[in-house]
Order: structure tokens, then sequence, then C-alpha cells
């Protein structure tokens, strides 16, 4: 399959880039910057990503540019356009101030193939300390802004061919650099300018859709696990329950899929869950061990402690269910695309333990089978919309593995869990039923949201005649498009109104709301 290669240099927007590119359905693989496939046969075009660096640091990033510019059509972006100048005989400066935020290209050369569809004046998202005061030689200027005169350049191939001693005349390819991030939203024409450059520059026959996902990965499937059989942890997101559907369409009755109830889920959570599975055919065997979490987890106050005694008590009691299953000869997983990209970074370092990336313990004696591991979030649930899931586990907002239990501050009870389990209930029902001015849920609008339980404060309230001594409750809804950076959902005065009302007069425990208005960074979307 054609695909585009986007060489990290470590900018927080690469997986921006990567998102888009797969929007124009066009497969792309996002790969450290120096991790270049030795094969490039299925390779179309490179796009250089941005940097915390700067190209003059000792400790930047640098690739050998010869493995693929003039074969292949490049794209510089930010650092990778700095990169390219800085390389190839051009000049880069640090500049008198740091440039960051919106700009407007006022001069563009429309007739580059880069700039098709472009409208004078078109707004782009500048962020950057150094600045490209001279380009290289055979390169052109074809934008600029108000204060950066080089903001995007090209030299065509038969200008390029100069340049590169591993370039012939007759298939010497061009290249462009931009110095904003076409990526981000506030490039207003940015999706045209990406749009231009896989599709028509590079070729790319938009052939990566959720049907030839499918397809593939089906057939795909059926090799490599043959007439094995297939273990799955279910946590109800949508992650896990695509994987699901889509082995099952694969192997059927050969998927057994196990679902582990801690105690600290939503309301009512395990029993519709697994009704859901049961509706999709799914063969899932539901295990209830919220007695072995909450004796383990008495007492218990710090965050991180929490947070691996529960890992520790899912493992064993996974581990338990699944030896049961004598023949098993595979672990399944949800792992997706941004799984695998977070839990390193660009030096190969560990910078975040994923739970779905730690590998499997050796007593399991599994292989393991990742069947979403290319996917984008948004790509899976197309996907789960492609195989015809029901709506509501599609859009089921991300909820963390750990539960309730680190939206508790303080020790876990059976007590707390419950008073949470109905103020969240309230929350989360209150934002699937109120249709906002353009007719959309607020649910469907918000990235995640939930009920925080402050136990260990208390504060002083008054209900009927009788003064109260109980708990706050702090609601929390983010916008986000990854999780990478929220911001606090701007919901309506009238709703927080309303459900502030209900959760107070309905829960008993409860006798204040607040509403948490911070943003990621530098706050997280959950509380510990």
């Amino acid at each position: 399959m054609q695909k585009i290669i986007i060489l990290d240099f470590g900018s927080q927007t690469t997986q921006l880039i990567g998102r888009r590119v797969r929007e124009l359905d066009t497969f792309c693989e996002i790969l450290p910057y120096n991790k270049y496939p030795e094969d490039d046969s299925d390779v179309i075009g490179v796009i250089l990503s941005g940097s915390p660096y700067s190209v003059h640091d000792p400790e930047a990033f640098k690739v050998d540019l010869t493995r693929f510019i003039g074969r292949l059509p490049v794209l510089g972006i930010c650092y990778g356009a700095q990169f390219i100048a800085h390389t190839l005989g051009g000049r880069v400066e640090k500049a008198d101030s740091r440039e960051y935020g919106r700009a407007h290209l006022e001069t563009i050369d429309l007739g580059n193939p880069l700039f098709k569809g472009f409208e004078s004046g078109s707004q782009v998202w500048m962020s950057h300390g150094d600045t490209i005061t001279a380009i290289p030689d055979g390169f052109q200027v074809i934008g600029s802004t108000k204060d950066v005169t080089n903001a995007a350049f090209w030299c065509p191939g038969e200008q390029l061919v100069n340049q590169l001693s591993n370039c012939k005349l007759s298939n010497c390819k061009s290249v462009w650099a931009v110095q904003f991030h076409p990526e981000v939203y506030h490039t207003l024409q940015g999706t045209q300018l990406l749009r231009n450059f896989v599709v028509d520059i590079c070729g790319s026959r938009q052939e990566w859709s959720a049907a030839s996902f499918i397809d593939t990965t089906v057939a795909e499937l059926k090799a490599q696990l043959g007439n094995d059989r297939v273990i799955l942890g279910l946590s109800g997101g949508v992650d896990s329950s695509v994987a699901a559907v889509l082995l099952n369409k694969a192997i059927g009755n050969r998927l057994t899929c196990i679902f582990v109830d801690h105690g600290m889920l939503r309301k009512n959570e395990f029993t519709q869950v697994m009704e859901d599975y049961r509706c999709l055919g799914l063969n899932v065997i539901g295990v209830d061990a919220s007695e072995k979490f909450f004796s383990d987890l008495a007492g218990v106050t710090d965050p991180e402690q929490k947070r691996k005694i529960i890992g520790r008590d899912f493992v064993e009691v996974f581990n338990a269910e699944a030896k049961k299953i004598t023949d098993a000869r595979w672990l399944a997983q949800g792992t997706i695309y941004p799984d695998r990209i977070e839990s390193l970074n660009i030096t190969g370092k560990v910078i975040k333990s994923h739970h779905n990336v730690g590998g499997l313990p050796k007593e399991m004696n599994l292989q393991l089978c990742e069947p979403l591991k290319w996917l984008f979030k948004d790509e899976v649930r197309r996907v789960g919309r492609q195989l015809g899931m029901p709506e509501h586990l599609i859009e089921r907002h991300p909820f963390p593995g750990p539960g309730l239990a680190v939206r508790i501050l303080g020790d876990i009870t059976r007590e707390k869990v419950t008073i949470l389990q109905d103020a969240d209930d309230i929350f989360i029902r209150g934002l699937r039923e109120y249709a906002d001015v353009d007719g959309k849920t607020l649910y469907s609008k918000v990235w995640q949201a939930g009920a925080i339980l402050l136990s260990t404060v208390r504060s002083v309230g008054v209900m009927g005649d009788e003064r109260t001594y109980e708990h706050p409750v702090a609601l929390r809804a983010v916008t986000s498009t990854d999780a990478m950076t929220a911001d606090w959902a701007h919901l309506p005065y009238e709703f927080l109104a309303k459900v502030s009302n209900e959760i107070i007069n309905k829960v008993r425990g409860v006798n204040r709301v607040c509403y948490d208005i911070s943003s990621k960074p530098p706050a997280t979307i959950e509380w510990e």
C-alpha cells in the first residue's frame, strides 16, 4: 500500500500531521527522525516535522537527506524547513523575537502546486525561535508574511539536480518547505496544502479507508491466527470493543473475551456493557472481582499506589481466568497508534508506560495480536461504524483504567464509590440528553467528562432548616482531539445549574458542586 513517511524531530504536533494525512484517505507512518526505512519502495513522499531544537543546537536531531531527497517529493515543516535550508547551503539565524501565533501570507505564488486553491492573505500559524534568512541556491520563495520573508520556498526537480549528486534530471523530485504549521487548526487552509502535497504532488490514490482497513485486516488476521484461539481483555471502551468485533469477524467463536469488574466502573456499567457485547455476538466472560480490589485498596490514599494495586490485581484476575482457556495461543489488545508513539520518544527512551504496550507476562506463554495498532482514535471510531457497531459504544468517552478510584480523593470504600457513581450518572446522563443550540448533544461535543468526589474535604451547607457537613463534588468536562492537550468545555450555565441542583437533591453525602475550568496543560484531565 502507498504511504507517506513522517520523520519525527520531536514536535508536539507530529501526530497531528499524521492524522491530517490519514484524513486524506492516505496511509502514513510516523517514524523517529533516524529510522528512515531501508526499503521505501511503497513510500510516495516524505514530510519532515517540527522540533523543539534549533538546527544550531549540538543535540539537534539530524537526518541524512540524501536517503530520500530527490528520489521522492519532500515537504519540510518549521524545523524541517530550517533543516533543509541549513543543510543545503542556506542560512538560519536566531530571530530577534520568537515568532508565535497567527500570521498571514501577504504574498503567495498561487501558481505553485503546493498553493493550489489558496486565497491571498491566507492565515497561517507560526511557532519558531529561529528564522530562515537565506534559502539555498536553486530554491525560490513562494510565500511570505509581514515578518517572515522565507515563509515558504521550493526547489523544482530540474534545479535540485544541481544540488544533489544522486539525482538525475529525468526523475529528480521537487522539495517544498514551509516555516508555518499546516497541520494545526489555526492555519485555515492547512488541509488544502497537505492535500496538494499528498494527493496532487505525491500521487496518493487515496486507498486508505475504514472499509479497506477492515478487508485487509480481516484477511491478515485469518492468515496470522489460523485456527488458534485468542483471548482479549475488554474494558468497555471503544478501542477494545472495536478490536473484539474485528477479531470476531475474522475468527468467530475462536475469540474469547474477558471483562473484569473491579467495582469502580460507572453506575450499572458492568451489566450494560455485558449486554452490549452479547448483542454484538461476542463470546464474553464477565468476572466480578470487586471484593478483591476493595480489600487490597483499603486505607490506601496515594494516587500512584492506587494505580499500581489496581494494575497488579487486574493482571492477577485476568491471568487466572485466561489460564482456564488452555488452548489459547494469542492475547489480543486494543493498542492504537498513539499508544505506541507516546510510549517511546524519538531517542528510544521510555517517556510514558502505556498499559497496552508493556509486553506480556512470561507465564502467559501467549503471542501478541494488535489489530488496531496503526489506527488513530478517530479512525477506530470510523472502523466501528463501518462494522455496524451501535453509536453509543463508538462515541463512548475515554474512561481511566483504574476507573472511579482515581476520581475519589483519599481512600476508596464502597460507600464513596456509590456516592460518586450516582453523581456521575446524573452528569453523564444530562450531557447525553441536553441538546445545544445546534441540535447536537453536549456529550457529542465533549471529549471526556466525569465527576470527582472530594472525599478528603467537607463543606458546610444548609438543607431545609438543618446544617449539613458533607462532601463537595467537582464536575470535569474537556474538549480535545487526542487528549495530549485539552481545554475545559464551556458548558451552558443553565445546564450546569440543572445538574448541580439534581446532584445535591438526589445524592446523599453531597452538598456542593463545583466545575473544573482548568486546561491541560498545566492540569491533567484526571485529578489523580
